[in-house]
């Protein structure tokens, strides 16, 4: 299977089907964000604390370079425009990066959009870039270390990557144990991935379904590649799904903060 484009066709399906990660912000949120309010999402229900955002002493993202990376839906780079950086958002689906431009269009706002695989930046120059942020999406990227060494490579010297990614602990378990329909007992041994470990007639179901497929990573190679890249790691929070069951027990979300020396 061409995982990318199987994807990106799935995540398509997402817009149409109103997931809530492609939805729009509002004509609020983007007044706000002009006034200096605003807030965005790594992971599901944690904010970024705003001193993440401090690049080379600059707490203003004013002026600033952003790549929003596997970020379409129209949330988070409409709200980077609105407090004033120049955006950039590559994502797989183009129907999220249509929500981007629906923004856009709606508030005046000026972001380019460019379809692309995260492991693959080459059309950006080296340093290109102060800031990139990368909320919960290499889960649907078999390789995860081609993208930090891809946003190594386009971030300017001080500047920063914002990740947010999976916990691998929530693939032990089946996806109706995570809903809560049978006990949390480990299924599965990691790394997982929904091609290579789902029974079947579970990923026929899936497919058939048009739903995006899963993988996996070792904090070995969430972690651990962000350093190998050459990054250092400054911050990191852990957060918890709203509607899963092992979120009764652990976090089941990461975000990290790392810096190009």
């Amino acid at each position: 299977m061409d995982i990318r484009s199987y994807n990106r066709d799935a995540w398509d399906k997402q817009v149409e089907q109103g997931n809530v990660w492609t939805q729009p912000v509002s004509p609020e949120v983007i007044a706000n964000a002009r006034r200096g309010d605003w807030s965005v999402l790594l992971t599901e229900q944690k904010s970024v604390p705003r001193e993440w955002f401090v690049v080379r002493g600059q707490s203003d993202i004013g002026g600033l370079d952003i790549l929003c990376l596997a970020s379409g839906g129209g949330q988070q780079a409409p709200t980077f425009a609105a407090a004033g950086a120049h955006v950039t958002v590559l994502d797989n689906s183009p129907k999220q990066l249509e929500r981007d431009r629906f923004v856009a269009e709606r508030e005046g706002l000026e972001i380019v959009t460019i379809e692309g695989d995260a492991r693959d930046l080459s059309m950006f120059a080296d340093e290109s870039f102060d800031l990139v942020f990368h909320p919960v999406s290499n889960l649907f990227i078999p390789e995860v270390r081609p993208i930090w060494r891809e946003a190594f490579r386009v971030l300017r010297r001080g500047g920063i990557l914002l990740a947010g990614f999976m916990n691998p602990a929530m693939y032990l378990f089946s996806y109706d144990a995570l809903d809560g329909k049978e006990p949390l007992v480990a299924k599965y041994k990691l790394p997982y991935s929904d091609i290579d470990q789902m029974p079947k007639r579970e990923l026929e179901k899936l497919i058939a379904e048009g739903s995006p497929l899963e993988h996996s990573h070792t904090l070995t190679d969430q972690i651990g590649g962000q350093l190998d890249a050459g990054f250092h790691l400054v911050a990191m929070y852990e957060d918890f799904h709203t509607h899963v069951a092992l979120s009764q027990y652990m976090p089941t979300y990461l975000a990290t903060r790392a810096l190009k020396p």
